[in-house]
């Protein structure tokens, strides 16, 4: 680090440090706009209408059970009325 000691070296060091904040402010207005360019990506997503109720919900249990688990489903669930 230099220490000024005269009115010259002052200015001296007065006009590198102004040199090198424009520097840096050019620097910082490259990064920022890098930055931005990212965000200017408009994406369209697909509007989701909104749902009034479940549209993925099997409304009739015996025939889901039926089809996707078959015999299994029976031999299964075959004794449940004899707990009663």
């Amino acid at each position: 680090m230099t220490v000024a000691v005269t009115r010259d070296e002052r200015l001296a060091l007065i006009k590198q440090i102004a040199e090198r904040r424009q520097k840096m402010a050019k620097v910082r207005a490259r990064s920022t706009t890098v930055k931005n360019e990212g965000k200017k990506v408009k994406r369209d997503f697909i509007a989701i209408p909104e749902e009034k109720e479940n549209v993925y919900a099997w409304t009739d249990a015996p025939k889901y059970a039926q089809q996707y688990y078959g015999e299994t489903m029976y031999y299964t669930t075959k004794f449940d009325n004899d707990w009663d």
